[in-house]
């Protein structure tokens, strides 16, 4: 069977599928990869850009951190989940999919109608003061951004994204780690798999794995006889194969 006839093949054949999404997951949306070509760490407008997603820093200076989030969170609004999101969302209701773990922080795949996510690295949909832990929604935050350039909390406190900065603990870990070892297939979309601790995942995998992702990554952590399928091809012209053979 070539890489189209196993996916199919093991997408009907599984009861409990875990998948694992990377950055490559939403470029076909519009969002760009903050490690790729036109992503934060490399563009030339951006000084020091570590500093954004450090925590440190953010205590320090928010001003930075704002700049970027003001710009992304335009970039997520324009966003429409893709192809395979909706692919994705089609499994979940069958009943196959089980948990969705992304690394990515823009909730498209909770945008898509997907409900088991489990986001890694955090979201922009929660929102938190430092000082108080006030809760605030995405639509207050915005509300804030158009009259305050750092949004406060009543107390003082600046207002922070659940987002995962440098700094801090990864969210679901122990979750995730049970979900992987627990499913009978782990798709991953869209990850180099290098950047840790998502990257460990794959290694706890109790069942069969496919890979599907556009560019390099690596298999340090890969259980080579549980890979089933490695595509290195553009996720939704892939899935879009794989919807008409499903």
């Amino acid at each position: 069977m070539n890489n189209l006839e196993k996916t199919v093949y093991l997408l009907k054949n599984s009861k409990n599928i875990t998948v694992l999404s990377g950055a490559g997951m939403s470029t076909n949306a519009g969002i760009a990869d903050f490690r790729g070509p036109n992503g934060i760490y490399t563009r030339a407008d951006i000084d020091y850009p570590e500093r954004i997603f450090d925590f440190e820093y953010f205590k320090k200076d928010p001003h930075l951190f704002y700049k970027f989030h003001r710009e992304f969170l335009k970039t997520i609004e324009n966003a429409v989940p893709t192809f395979t999101h909706e692919f994705l969302l089609k499994l979940e209701k069958e009943g196959k999919i089980k948990s969705i773990i992304t690394q990515n922080i823009d909730s498209l795949h909770q945008k898509a109608g997907s409900e088991k996510v489990l986001e890694i690295h955090g979201g922009v949909i929660n929102n938190y003061c430092i000082e108080c832990h006030k809760f605030f929604s995405y639509e207050e935050l915005k509300e804030k951004l158009k009259s305050e350039d750092i949004p406060k909390c009543d107390c003082g406190g600046v207002i922070k994204p659940d987002i995962v900065f440098f700094g801090e603990m990864v969210k679901f870990l122990d979750q995730c780690q049970k979900q992987v070892q627990d499913s009978d297939l782990l798709i991953i979309l869209g990850s180099s798999l290098t950047v840790t601790p998502a990257a460990f995942l794959p290694s706890y995998a109790g069942g069969k794995i496919i890979i599907v992702n556009k560019g390099n990554i690596s298999f340090f952590y890969v259980p080579e006889k549980k890979l089933e399928v490695y595509e290195n091809n553009d996720i939704d012209s892939f899935f879009k194969k794989i919807s008409n053979l499903y």
